[in-house]
C-alpha cells in the first residue's frame, strides 16, 4: 500500500450563527492515495466543500473554524501552517478547480497573462520567454485550440467549457502532487461536460497526480473515480472501492442516492426521490443523522439513540456507519455494474 499524499484524521469544522453553532464537518477520517481519484458524494450541505477548502485555508475565520484534526501532506498538518506558508502551498503542491471559472478568471487580464502569473508567483525568477511557453503548452494539453492566439485573449472570449479547461491548465501549472475539483463540471451543459471529463482523465494520466473530485454527480463518479465517500450531515457514512458502492451499497442513504438517478434503460413514469429533507446542522438528530428517512430504521431503538460509527463491512476497504448493514446484502440494487457516462 503506498503512503497517502493526504491524509485527513478527525476534522471537526464548525461555524457560528446567530442561530447556534453548524456541524459542518464531524469527525471525518480519510487518506487519498497517489494517482487516484477519491470522489466525494451528497446531497448540498452533507459538507463535501468544507471538508476539503478548510484544511487549505479557504473558509473565513471567524465564522469558520477548525476545532480538532489533522491534514497530513507529506509529513507536514496543513492545519498548523500559518497564512504565508499555506499560500505559497497552494497552487504549488495542492490546487483547486472551482465549480465557476468566470468567478475564478479576471474578467480585465488576459488569460495568458492570468495562467504566467500562477507560475511566476511560485518562481519568480522564471523568464518572460520560458512562462509564455509553459503557458501555451498547458493550453495545448487541455485542449483549447490554437493556443497561441488564445494566450492573449480575454475570459468572455471563450466559451464556458473553454474557461473551464484554462482553470484546469492554471491548476497544473506547477506540477501540483494533489488536484481538488470541487464541482467542475456544475456551470456547463452536458456535451461540454463530457469533454471537460476527457480533458480531466487526460490531465491525470500526465501528471500523475492524486485528485479529490466533489460532486453530486454519480454518473461523474462512475466515470472518473476509483474511491468514493458518501458524506452526509458532515460525516462520512459509507466508503470503499466505485464498482463496489455501485454493485452492493451497504447504507440506506447511499442506496437512495442510487435509487433517485434516472437511467435510460428502464422505462419508469416516476423518479425515486429521498423521502424528507437533510437535518439541520445546528439541531441534528440524535442517533444516527439519516434514520427520519431512513426505510430501514422503522422506529428501532438503536438507530434513534446510538450513532454509529463507520465500521468495515465487506472486502477491502469498504465501511458503512449503519447499524444494520448486513441487512442490505440482500437487497437487489437497481445498479448492477458503475453507471457509464454523464448522468
Amino acid at each position: 500500500m503506498p503512503e497517502p499524499v493526504l491524509s485527513i484524521r478527525n476534522l471537526v469544522v464548525e461555524f457560528s450563527t446567530d442561530d447556534g453553532i453548524v456541524h459542518a464537518v464531524d469527525d471525518i477520517t480519510y487518506d487519498v492515495l497517489p494517482g487516484e481519484t477519491l470522489g466525494i458524494v451528497g446531497e448540498s450541505g452533507s459538507g463535501k466543500s468544507v471538508s476539503t477548502m478548510s484544511i487549505l485555508g479557504l473558509i473565513p475565520q471567524p465564522p469558520g473554524r477548525i476545532t480538532s484534526g489533522e491534514a497530513l501532506f507529506k509529513d507536514k498538518d496543513l492545519l498548523k501552517l500559518s497564512k504565508r506558508a499555506l499560500r505559497e502551498f497552494r497552487g504549488n503542491e495542492v490546487a483547486m478547480i472551482f465549480q465557476d471559472p468566470m468567478t475564478s478568471l479576471n474578467p480585465v487580464l488576459k488569460v495568458g497573462d492570468q495562467l504566467g502569473e500562477a507560475i511566476k508567483t511560485h518562481y519568480p525568477k522564471e523568464k518572460d520567454d520560458a512562462v509564455k511557453a509553459r503557458v501555451v503548452e498547458l493550453l495545448r494539453i487541455v485542449g483549447v485550440p490554437n493556443p497561441e492566439a488564445r494566450y492573449d485573449q480575454y475570459p468572455h472570449e471563450f466559451s464556458g467549457g473553454m474557461r473551464q479547461r484554462a482553470m484546469i491548465a492554471m491548476s497544473i501549472a506547477n506540477s501540483p502532487s494533489l488536484l481538488i475539483a470541487d464541482e467542475p463540471t456544475t456551470a456547463l451543459d452536458v456535451t461540454i461536460q463530457a469533454q471537460v471529463l476527457e480533458v480531466m482523465k487526460r490531465v491525470q494520466a500526465e501528471t500523475h497526480a492524486a485528485t479529490i473530485l466533489i460532486t453530486h454527480d454519480l454518473g461523474i463518479v462512475a466515470e472518473l473515480c476509483d474511491r468514493v465517500l458518501v458524506m452526509y450531515a458532515g460525516r462520512i457514512v459509507e466508503s470503499g472501492d466505485v464498482t463496489t458502492i455501485f454493485q452492493s451499497p451497504r447504507h440506506p442513504y447511499t442506496i437512495g442516492l442510487m435509487d433517485s438517478l434516472p437511467r435510460l434503460t428502464e422505462d419508469e413514469e416516476w423518479l425515486h426521490p429521498i423521502p424528507g429533507q437533510p437535518p439541520s446542522l445546528i439541531n441534528r438528530p440524535p442517533g444516527c443523522a439519516f434514520h427520519p428517512r431512513c426505510f430501514l430504521s422503522e422506529g428501532r431503538s438503536a438507530c434513534r439513540t446510538e450513532v454509529p460509527e463507520l465500521r468495515p463491512i465487506e472486502g477491502p476497504g469498504h465501511g458503512a456507519a449503519c447499524h444494520f448493514a448486513e441487512e442490505l446484502r440482500e437487497r437487489p440494487s437497481r445498479f448492477a455494474e458503475p453507471v457509464g457516462g454523464v448522468a
